[in-house]
């Protein structure tokens, strides 16, 4: 693959990194709401876990597309060997 391809997958993959933020934002806010207006005990506890479930799902996103950043730097670095 050539440098070109390298450079462009990590602009890509960091774009997708903050869309990625932006929508954990978005579902905490959401489910923050859900939270706020559910009436019985037991809805509520259903809305926290869905959010901390929601949360983590962002998280492990996020933390894939910094290793597939930190792979296309190492490929990119032995391009230039």
């Amino acid at each position: 693959m050539s440098k070109e391809y390298y450079k462009k997958k990590i602009i890509d993959l960091r774009a997708a990194i903050a869309r990625e933020k932006e929508e954990k934002k978005r579902d905490n806010e959401r489910y923050a709401r859900y939270i706020k207006s559910a009436t019985s005990p037991s809805s509520k506890a259903s809305w926290r876990k869905s959010k901390v479930d929601a949360a983590a799902s962002h998280d492990r996103d996020i933390e894939r597309y910094k290793r597939e950043i930190e792979s296309a730097k190492a490929s990119l670095a032995r391009l230039r060997k």
